[in-house]
């Protein structure tokens, strides 16, 4: 047996001293690069962990909050010490942190700059001095085909870089808002790993892109592109503040239909889409467009009959790149229209949109949201992030009235001077709730006969309580049901101890 082990011993001796020399430095090469250590690595790509801990209100119960959890994720280091991660990161933060991937140490930071709707946020350190050994990422640019690499950190610090192909550019959805925004399309093979899938892209040692968002099963990702961050950052550095991507207060339709054409007097093989729908008070309307309107070009770039023009990086790609992030708030651009077969240019100024201003808001981030209880029916404001609480299907799960609205709000309420929608979202059984612990998810139009334009309309119509009683008036059956209004001061207290209820309120 001896004798045997040495003979074999002796044969993969002599086999690894047959290895090619180029091999042999191929891989002596590699050992050498995995022996590297992880403080030169992080060095070297510029990226550090961040650590956030969120707690988000729960909407079907909005007096308390979810369970915390942490989040880990890789962010970007940038010039002026501050860190690039994503808005989603950040969400709902309770309590940040940068750690350093190769020592662990770690320092506070503090949330400078978010912009839910292009999903990104900066970052800075509590100490000034934490991210002095980092070499600054500069933002550069990249186009379909490009090889791009995605940064990832292992638990023990060390630097995943793993290859991506950008195959298209588009505007696609973002994870929070209604507003499409441009996107990279990339193939790839990601791993999980600690620092999640908000990760950092490199090319040629340039900030490319940020991942958005990664399926395992198609094994295809999409990532927040270098334009929008490069919009981001310029917005971050303008003297009077951070002001959001830009819209235009408009919704178009492709104008592919040769009786449409006709009848919006187009002649046949031409561009231009029809203006569906105009937002009153909205850029567009105050330029003068007007539903039904042709645009057929913005600026010198032509539109075709699917809303696309021709970038001179990126190919054929929708209108709405160069309205929210081609230009910035306040920037007036010129939009050609076609009314009624005569052609007419109209300036539009471009100017950022508060979500909050919405009737319904895309979404409620970092803030309470407010509720009214009443002798134990539960009343708020409708919302996105209440339809939401169905999960990730909502759009299938919610109830049917309430996405009906949020999909249409614009047409259905342009003339509705209300700001928002009331809703009885659900019932605590109490002693005035006797027969109405079923009723849920139901529009509230009036209180006492006062009608309710916002929560804030609640208080003065329960000052005003009809021979003692509360009514309460529902679009739709039940139609409408009282309260007894001296029982329902009465319980207030029982029903902030029994439910946990920190107010009666919060308006």
């Amino acid at each position: 047996m001896p004798t045997r082990f040495a003979f074999l011993g002796a044969l993969l001796a002599s086999a690894l001293l047959a290895v090619p020399s180029p091999l042999l430095a191929k891989a002596e090469h590699g050992a050498a690069a995995a022996a590297s250590t992880p403080a030169a690595a992080a060095k070297a790509v510029s990226v550090v962990r961040v650590n956030a801990t969120s707690q988000p209100y729960d909407f079907l119960r909005p007096w308390s909050k979810r369970p915390p959890y942490q989040r880990r994720a890789a962010g970007a280091v940038l010039p002026g010490g501050r860190v690039l991660t994503t808005a989603e990161q950040v969400a709902n933060a309770t309590y940040l942190e940068l750690e350093k991937p190769d020592s662990g140490e770690k320092s506070p930071a503090t949330l400078e700059i978010v912009d839910y709707e292009c999903n990104l946020a900066l970052l800075k350190p509590a100490d000034p001095a934490f991210l002095a050994s980092f070499k600054p990422l500069t933002v550069g640019e990249a186009s379909a085909g490009d090889d791009l690499a995605i940064w990832q950190l292992e638990a023990n610090g060390t630097v995943l870089n793993t290859r991506a192909l950008l195959t298209t550019v588009e505007v696609g959805e973002y994870p929070f808002g209604d507003t499409g925004m441009l996107l990279y399309r990339l193939t790839t093979s990601l791993q999980p790993r600690e620092s999640g899938f908000t990760s950092p892209l490199v090319k040629a040692g340039a900030l490319t892109g940020m991942l958005l968002r990664f399926d395992s099963r198609s094994q295809t990702a999409d990532a927040i592109p270098a334009p929008v961050i490069r919009h981001f950052l310029q917005a971050a550095s303008a003297k009077g503040g951070y002001v959001g991507f830009p819209h235009a207060g408009m919704h178009t339709a492709p104008l592919r239909d040769p009786q449409l054409r006709h009848y919006a007097g187009l002649a046949n093989g031409t561009g231009g889409v029809y203006i569906r729908q105009v937002h009153p008070g909205g850029p567009a309307d105050q330029a003068g467009v007007q539903k039904g309107d042709v645009l057929v070009a913005i600026g010198n770039n032509a539109i075709d009959q699917d809303g696309n023009y021709a970038d001179p990086h990126y190919g054929k790609i929708s209108i709405q790149h160069q309205i929210s992030c081609a230009n910035f708030d306040g920037a007036k651009v010129p939009f050609k229209i076609m009314r009624q077969g005569k052609e007419m240019t109209l300036p539009v100024t471009l100017r950022y949109q508060d979500p909050s201003q919405s009737i319904i808001e895309p979404f409620t981030v970092d803030k309470a949201p407010r509720y009214y209880v009443l002798g134990g029916l539960i009343f708020q404001e409708l919302s996105r992030q209440f339809l939401k609480e169905w999960g990730s299907e909502w759009i299938h799960k919610a109830p049917e009235r309430f996405l009906y609205y949020d999909a249409y709000q614009e047409e259905l309420f342009r003339d509705d001077p209300r700001s928002r929608i009331v809703i009885m979202s659900n019932v605590l059984p109490s002693p005035c709730t006797v027969g109405y612990e079923e009723l849920n998810c139901l529009v509230v139009t009036k209180i006492n006969g006062v009608e309710l334009k916002s929560l804030a309309d609640i208080e003065p119509a329960l000052a005003k309580p009809v021979e003692g009683f509360h009514h309460i008036t529902f679009l739709g059956h039940p139609g409408e049901i009282v309260i007894d209004a001296a029982q329902a001061a009465a319980i207030e207290k029982p029903l902030m101890r029994n439910y946990g209820l920190p107010a009666i309120k919060r308006l």
